[in-house]
């Protein structure tokens, strides 16, 4: 037996036999051509084909994981379309006179190369989605088949008893995938019926590759190194995709405790279902609201289908994220209306636009910063563009006249903020009661926990609002000082460290010696081995993903 430790990605244990992925070649020649203009017509024919492929795998990642899943794709093709984009790649072959495979090619090294040297991690993972277009290019032109095919078989090269075989899945056989490296589009094709669990070399926790893998399900294992082996192609491995352990040719003990763990988590997802309409109670009685998170009004059918009791984090700046210009105040008021008429009385709560940071939008114009986590964003540019916000705000209210919805503040530091929030939502208030538009006048308002500072005037703050909501992500980053969007440092942005639980157990406290309610809607809402210590510490409400909603309602109601 062969033990290999990489990092854990998506939960879960795969036994299998193992296919390796090969590295595929995208070696172009070099050639000169007569006609450029030819040449950047194949090229654009190529562009053109590619965004259709593109299409159609963002409809079929949608129609199977959700909206929110294929918004990279989203991304994909507006970054193929991008002018900037296709004029370096007609401007090359017009001046070089190159072919068109070439041109795509060293443009995509080129911007490549100039996001990754840029400081944030966000852009400089950007790199890999230019290297993943524009490979989708170059296929088209070489005329190679898309692998975005639902014909049931993996596309790719895979390396089997020393020979390359184009198709791993063509004998039917589910296999455990070893790969250098694997682009979202790729992880994205994988057939799900056929693989059973991801190993690479290369990648992190945060990339958009091990994203889709949780979301799929799949066991996944990233960051192997030298470790990864072409050889261990056809043998039987085993992945504990919790403790990130590879173990290839187990021995009887090791395989036979893998299939028990594997057995009882089968069995436990088994009776998830029957959990459905249960109150999300302990043993002893404690009362814990389990609502969800989405980014858009077409999650909420993920929401109502996994029996969550409301919606605690609705990430507004999705509404903007998807457009090219300013979202209108009646665009804003028809997203929320829908979600708060589709979930009846269940609360829904809206964070106010969180833009900056990673999540940037060319429309806003914001300057470069070295340091954009620390920088102008959510109710910084909120305060200072109350334009902006006033637009959203009258959104927000015209909406709680057709539902449950309750509004939240990101990034708060202090209570001028919250004030200065306030008096601009009084302002709204007036303005609609002028033009004789309904409202909840008793909308409530809440703000979002995730800086130490909040923390710190958390007594302060909860005088001034309804609710708190703990932003673990952000709140474990400015904690401990580490960017959470910097592979290299996922050792060091321990969210389980005792200062960051430290600040949680402060943030409760605080609230309940104010009399209103604190939850927590931060990935670490849906750890399960920090469930128990949030029921101690007496958090009131958990908002998770869709898909964690009965998991975690299964553990509190044995607690």
């Amino acid at each position: 037996m062969r033990t290999i430790q990489g990092v854990s990605v998506s939960a879960g244990i795969a036994i299998g036999t193992v296919r390796v992925l090969a590295a595929a070649d995208h070696a172009v020649e070099r050639r000169v051509i007569d006609d450029p203009q030819a040449e950047m017509d194949r090229f654009r024919a190529a562009r053109d084909m590619a965004v259709a492929q593109l299409k159609q795998l963002r409809d079929n990642v949608a129609a199977e994981f959700g909206e929110n899943k294929a918004e990279l794709f989203d991304a994909h093709r507006l970054m193929l379309q991008d002018p900037d984009y296709a004029g370096c790649v007609e401007g090359l072959i017009a001046q070089d006179k190159v072919n068109a495979e070439f041109a795509v090619k060293s443009v995509a090294e080129q911007f490549a190369a100039m996001f990754a040297a840029m400081d944030s991690s966000t852009m400089q993972a950007r790199a890999a989605d230019v290297e993943d277009v524009s490979r989708r290019v170059m296929n088209v032109l070489q005329g190679k088949r898309d692998s975005t095919a639902q014909d049931g078989s993996i596309q790719g090269d895979a390396v089997q008893n020393g020979t390359v075989q184009n198709g791993i899945a063509q004998n039917g056989e589910s296999h455990i995938i070893f790969a250098q490296d694997l682009a979202p589009s790729e992880t994205a094709q994988l057939d799900r019926a056929k693989v059973l669990g991801l190993v690479t070399a290369k990648g992190s926790a945060n990339s958009h590759t091990a994203i889709l893998a949780r979301t799929m399900g799949l066991p996944a294992i990233t960051g192997i190194g030298d470790a990864f082996d072409p050889t261990d192609d056809g043998h039987v491995a085993v992945i504990d995709g919790a403790s990130g352990a590879v173990f290839v040719d187990p021995d009887e003990a090791t395989l036979t405790e893998c299939q028990r763990r594997k057995a009882e988590a089968e069995e436990h997802l088994s009776l998830l279902p029957k959990l459905k309409g249960k109150p999300t109670e302990t043993k002893s009685g404690q009362r814990v609201h389990l609502y969800a998170n989405i980014s858009r009004p077409s999650d909420v059918a993920a929401v109502l289908a996994n029996d969550a009791e409301g919606i605690g984090l609705f990430r507004s700046e999705f509404l903007y994220l998807e457009r090219e210009d300013w979202p209108t105040e009646e665009f804003q008021f028809d997203a929320y209306r829908q979600v708060a008429q589709e979930m009846g009385d269940r609360p829904v709560i809206i964070r106010t636009l969180d833009i900056g940071a990673d999540k940037q939008v060319d429309y806003f114009n914001l300057d470069h910063e070295d340091n954009p986590a620390l920088g102008y964003r959510a109710i910084r540019i909120c305060l200072t563009r109350p334009e902006i916000f006033k637009v959203q705000l009258r959104a927000l209210l015209r909406a709680s006249a057709y539902g449950n919805i309750a509004i939240m503040l990101p990034m708060i530091t202090s209570v001028q903020e919250v004030r200065d929030a306030k008096r601009i939502l009084e302002e709204a208030k007036s303005e609609l009661r002028g033009e004789h538009t309904d409202f909840n006048e008793s909308i409530q308002i809440g703000v979002m926990i995730e800086t130490p500072a909040s923390v710190i005037m958390a007594d302060e703050l909860a005088a001034e609002v309804d609710f708190f909501s703990i932003g673990t992500n952000d709140l474990t980053q400015y904690t401990l000082a580490c960017d959470r969007q910097t592979p290299s440092l996922e050792r060091f942005a321990d969210p389980h460290s005792p200062a960051v639980l430290r600040m949680i157990q402060m943030t409760i406290e605080a609230a309940h010696r104010h009399g209103i309610w604190c939850g927590i809607c931060g990935e670490l809402g849906a750890d399960l081995s920090l469930t128990d210590t949030f029921l101690c510490l007496g958090i009131d409400e958990l908002s998770v993903s869709p898909t964690s909603v009965l998991p975690l309602r299964n553990v509190i109601r044995n607690h």
